[in-house]
Order: C-alpha cells, then structure tokens, then sequence
C-alpha cells in the first residue's frame, strides 16, 4: 500500500511544506476575531446613537407639552371663565334659585290643597237602584273598565228585555226595538270606554304636576310637549264622546220620524176606510 500523504504536508508554499490545519485553524480564529471586534463597534455606536435619538423624542414632547399648556391651555382658561360666567347669568338672573324653589313652593301647596278635593269629587259615588238588576247593572256602568262590556251587554238585555219573537209583534216594531236597543248599548259602552280615558287622563295631570314640584330651569319644553300630547289625547276622548251623542240624538230623531211615519199611515187607512163605508152608502 503507497503511503498517504500527510495532511500537513498536503500544500507547498514557495517549496516549502505549509501545514494546512494549522492555516485553516488560523483562518477560523482570525474570522471570529473580527466578528467580534465588529460586535463590539456596534455596540458602542449604539451606546453614542440611542442617547441622541432619545433625546429628540423627549424635545418633541417637551415641545408638544409647551404647545397644550401655553396655546391650548390659555384658550382653555379663556372658555372656563366664559362658561362660569354664563352659569353666574343663569343662577342670578335667567334662573334664580330663590324664584325657582318659590315656584316649586307654589306647585306642591297646589297639590296639597286640591288634588285630594278634586279625587273625592270625581270618585264620589251615586248609585239609586235598588233591586237586585239594575243594581247590578249599575255597578257595570260605573266600573269605569272596558272591559267590562261583555257584562255590560247581558245585563243590558236582562234589565230591558229582548226583541220579541217573530209572531209576538209586528216586523217595524221589531226593528226599532232593535236599533234602539243597540243605541243604547252602544253609548252605554262609550261611556265605560270614556270613563276609564278620562282616568287615564287625570293619572297623567297629575304626573306631570310631580313633575312641575321637582323640575329643572330648561325642562319647560318637554314638559309643554308632554302636556300638549294629554291635551290632545283628552280631545279624542271628547269627540268620541260627542259623536257618541250625535248618533244617540241621531236615533232619536229618526225613531220620532218612525212614529209620525206610522200615525200618517194609520190616519190614511182609517181615512180610506171611512170614505169606503160613505160611498157604500
């Protein structure tokens, strides 16, 4: 077997043999060297650079800090005063507390004094009937509950009757039994509807007369607003009721016509009946 040749003696340099390990651990060596003599000068750029940066941010802010608390800031001052100002106006002269705490006075003695008369005048009772029936019927009548009709109908038809048979009387008088009867359930219907809006009505005078005692000096157009919405509500109610009465009156008149109706056609068959027994003659 030929004999290797040595490693070290692999490469010749000017005819002399150069050991070629110890080049290449010189070569790593000197490498790693200069990685860490760069390593080194970046950190003491470093060390020179992020002091200067940091100290431009921190000129920013001071420089944005000076801008909020001398521009910014007197304006804000100037908009304080402005506004103490205003609120001085407000408390002595727009809305002084003493005329406002003598109004709210003014509300709550109102209150007192009539709110409880005036209870007693709308919750007053004054039922007559004294049998059973119409007793009952009346209690209905002043229930002031909607919902109470379907009551209000049996005792209705119970307390006045029903339309007779066929045979029991003649078809017009039929008829009008029954138009005057449904008028009369149909008002006395309105009336439990108008009678429990009307409490409706008065539940919301007096919450917004609470609310008058404890309101605030800015508060008035709500409360107008609030008021004018009852107020409107309170006219529906009334025109319900007043059409309520029209019809009623309405059915009135039409049953008198009836009548007249009826006494012209009677005077025109006795009259034909008078004339026949003269000419017989």
């Amino acid at each position: 077997m030929k004999d290797r040749p040595d490693p070290k003696q692999a490469l010749l340099l000017n005819g002399e043999p150069y050991p070629a390990a110890q080049s290449e651990e010189g070569v790593c060596s000197r490498r790693r060297w200069n990685r860490r003599v760069l390593i080194g000068i970046l950190l003491v750029e470093t060390c020179f650079v992020v002091p200067k940066y940091a100290h431009g941010q921190l000129g920013i802010f001071n420089a944005i800090f000076s801008s909020i608390q001398n521009d910014i800031g007197g304006s804000l001052n100037s908009i304080n005063q402005i506004v103490q100002q205003t609120q001085r106006l407000y408390q002595t002269t727009v809305a002084p507390l003493a005329a406002i705490n003598q109004a709210r006075g003014f509300v709550v003695t109102s209150i007192n004094n009539f709110r409880g008369q005036m209870n007693q005048v709308f919750n007053t009772p004054f039922t007559s009937a004294v049998t059973p029936g119409p007793q009952q019927f009346e209690s209905i009548l002043h229930s002031r509950l909607s919902s109470r009709i379907p009551a209000l109908q049996t005792s209705f038809s119970s307390n006045y009757g029903v339309v007779p048979a066929v045979n029991a009387a003649s078809p017009q008088d039929r008829v009008m039994m029954d138009v005057d009867d449904a008028l009369g359930q149909e008002n006395l219907k309105t009336t439990l509807i108008a009678d429990q809006g009307s409490d409706t009505i008065l539940e919301t005078a007096n919450q917004m007369e609470n609310q008058v005692a404890v309101s605030t000096p800015g508060s008035n157009p709500f409360l107008t607003a609030q008021a004018q919405v009852a107020n409107l509500r309170c006219q529906a109610y009334i025109q319900k009721m007043l059409a309520a009465e029209l019809r009623q009156e309405a059915g009135r008149i039409a049953h008198d016509n009836v009548l007249v109706k009826r006494r012209t056609a009677a005077t025109g068959g006795i009259n034909g009946l008078i004339t026949g027994a003269l000419t017989e003659r």
